[in-house]
């Protein structure tokens, strides 16, 4: 079930969605905002996930809201997957056809002694480069392996290319934070409308 509304004007933006997705596995509704204020209410049974999500809001200045019910008596994979899924169908609803964003976004955030940087283009063609250790199997009751799955959910269901990097730290918990608030200020550059882009920021004059 999607619902979703656009008004992407130089002088008044609105890019929104909102995104149902139940299987066997999960039970998800998502709403979003692009030109938000970074407010969020997040709830999928994983504490650090939920903390990840409210960071990547706040820092992206995106409204967001997500409920999901999962199968957490087996593990965390399919609840954190599939709100990336639906994150990425969201984002991808919310802008439409793009035009007059400045495509193209970059961030770099410490978190103590971690450095990571992230890289969008909404090219339209999904792509995901993860460079990023983790030496704990768990961050609370997080997977951390789950840190590359959700994003390349994110990345392949909104159509954009992602490159993900950890340039050095030593704290797991540190590392995915400053990864997930570099996403969310990567993202906010992206998704900035510039006056002086006619149509979509493309020679070919479409961004899928």
């Amino acid at each position: 079930m999607e619902q979703i509304e656009r008004k992407n004007t130089l002088d008044g933006l609105s890019r929104k969605a909102y995104i149902e997705r139940k299987t066997g596995e999960t039970d998800i509704k998502l709403n979003i905002n692009i030109d938000g204020e970074g407010k969020s209410l997040i709830n999928t049974g994983i504490g650090f996930f939920d903390h990840m999500l409210n960071l990547f809001s706040r820092h992206g200045f995106i409204n967001l809201d997500v409920h999901a019910i999962g199968d957490l008596h087996v593990d965390s994979h399919h609840t954190i997957e599939d709100v990336g899924i639906v994150l990425g169908q969201a984002i991808k609803e919310a802008l439409g056809d793009k035009a007059g964003i400045r495509r193209y976004g970059m961030a770099y955030v410490p978190m103590d002694e971690a450095l990571a940087m992230v890289v969008i283009d909404l090219s339209g063609r999904p792509f995901l480069v993860f460079d990023a250790d983790f030496s704990t199997e768990k961050i609370g009751n997080f997977d951390s392996q789950m840190v590359e799955e959700f994003f390349r959910a994110v990345a392949f269901n909104a159509g954009m290319t992602l490159h993900i990097k950890v340039l050095y730290g030593k704290n797991d918990h540190h590392k995915a934070e400053a990864i997930f608030k570099a996403f969310g200020r990567a993202l906010d550059e992206a998704v900035k409308v510039d006056r002086r882009i006619s149509g979509v920021m493309s020679t070919k004059g479409i961004l899928e």
